[in-house]
């Protein structure tokens, strides 16, 4: 059974940076994992997502340019760094485990994960 469980939110001022961290437990190697955030009164939504083994990402073009998604083999653990940041970043973050990296690009895809973390809370202050 994979367990996830983030940290690294906070509160930072437009332009800023925070990396998020997702630390994996159980039988991870085959899995794709994947960032989502809700902001009050939205509906949960993909941001990025890493192939365990090979790589292979996936970003929102929100996102792109602005955010990595990475992982750590020894760590079991995956980041998002979150560069140049806007208000509109305000949101918890939640972290996901799915075996198919492609899953990801399904826009309704949130509503099927399986595996979540707890999430934690970004705001970005104007």
């Amino acid at each position: 059974q994979v367990k996830l469980v983030e940290s690294g939110g906070g509160l930072v001022q437009a332009g800023g940076s925070l990396r998020l961290s997702c630390a994996a437990s159980g039988p991870t190697f085959t899995y794709a994992m994947g960032w989502f955030r809700q902001a009050p009164g939205k509906e949960r939504e993909f941001v990025a997502a890493i192939r365990w083994s090979g790589g292979n990402t996936y970003y929102t073009d929100s996102v792109k340019g602005r955010f990595t998604i990475s992982r750590d083999h020894a760590k079991n653990t995956v980041y998002l760094q979150m560069n140049s940041l806007k208000p509109e970043d305000t949101a918890v973050y939640y972290c996901a485990a799915d075996p198919s990296l492609t899953r990801y690009r399904d826009p309704t895809f949130a509503g099927a994960v399986d595996i979540w973390g707890q999430g934690t809370q970004v705001t970005v202050s104007s």
